[in-house]
């Protein structure tokens, strides 16, 4: 255990020197171009001896990567942004040293092209995919996985008109919108997962007919990008997106709702408070007493650690 630990501040230390030596501004190649990276990986490790409080020992991590690409010419803009984040914590009690447990699994990627009319309204096409790198469980004690690697993945195409007056608050709104889900693991169709059209099962549950491993939506969309610094050194991010399907249920609308507060203590370390909403009509849960279906789903996630940002500009105070 004191070598694990050992161990653990020996990386932390020398990520937090290197991150505190690359939080720099290069020079840009193209001034149309505004480039932005951030890196940050958290670490926890906590051990138990003789604790009359009780705990179990354990070492969790959490790294993330933020990427953004954005173009702006003329009546021209293109913005680009890529969110990843996987994390997990692994008990290490006796007995359980292999129970590793994922705490957060995210891809994330989002382009919009817009051409301007009257500044600062665009027209504007918008495309995103997300899914996951790594399998999940409801709990611990599950032996089959309820998700994993595109099971499900999102891909969004909207056409629409886009209100972007400054770099901090974005709408867009689309009348014609369409919402791709695929769930490439067969398994995971045969069920119905996140919304596919289920498997057919004979009365000995026999399989029949496979699951759809797609399904389309055609409907209007939303989203809504605000950004606030707080105060000094902390900043809000906050991503709200409405989703309502024609062709089925129109007035049962998907949510997706995200804030994210940062705090910057210096260059090279950060904290940061994340909260996740969604409502999905489509998606079946299990609750704690079996019961099953559509649930409001929220992720609360807190990190202190290290980071690591790199841009060709300077962010206007």
């Amino acid at each position: 255990m004191n070598k694990l630990f050992t161990l653990t501040a020996v990386i932390s230390f020398a990520l937090s020197s290197f991150g505190a030596e690359n939080d720099t501004v290069q020079k840009p190649l193209n001034p149309d171009w505004k480039l932005k990276s951030l890196f940050g990986l958290n670490l926890t490790q906590s051990t138990f001896t003789n604790w009359a409080a009780g705990g179990r020992n354990n070492l969790s991590g959490l790294g993330f990567a933020n990427l953004q690409a954005n173009y702006k010419k003329d009546k021209i803009k293109w913005d680009n942004r890529l969110n990843f984040a996987l994390g997990g914590i692994q008990y290490l009690d006796d007995g359980d040293g292999d129970m590793l447990q994922k705490t957060d699994d995210v891809i994330d990627f989002q382009t919009n092209f817009g051409y301007g009319l009257k500044d600062p309204w665009y027209i504007t096409v918008l495309g995103g995919f997300k899914t996951q790198t790594l399998n999940g469980f409801v709990s611990p004690e599950d032996s089959l996985y309820s998700s994993t690697f595109l099971a499900p993945g999102y891909v969004n195409l909207s056409l629409g008109i886009e209100y972007a007056p400054n770099d901090n608050f974005n709408v867009f709104v689309s009348p014609v919108s369409s919402k791709m889900t695929i769930v490439r693991d067969q398994r995971l169709a045969n069920q119905g997962a996140f919304g596919v059209e289920p498997g057919l099962f004979d009365v000995n549950g026999l399989l029949l007919t496979p699951g759809e491993q797609f399904r389309f939506e055609l409907g209007s969309y939303a989203r809504i990008l605000y950004n606030r610094e707080l105060m000094e050194n902390i900043q809000l991010k906050s991503r709200l997106e409405l989703f309502s399907n024609y062709m089925n249920n129109p007035q049962n609308i998907d949510v997706n709702a995200e804030a994210i507060i940062t705090f910057k203590v210096n260059s090279w370390f950060s904290a940061s408070v994340q909260a996740n909403l969604i409502y999905d009509d489509d998606i079946t849960i299990r609750d704690a007493k079996g019961n099953s279906g559509p649930r409001t789903q929220f992720k609360q996630v807190i990190g202190v650690g290290l980071a690591y940002t790199m841009a060709n500009y300077r962010e206007k105070k």
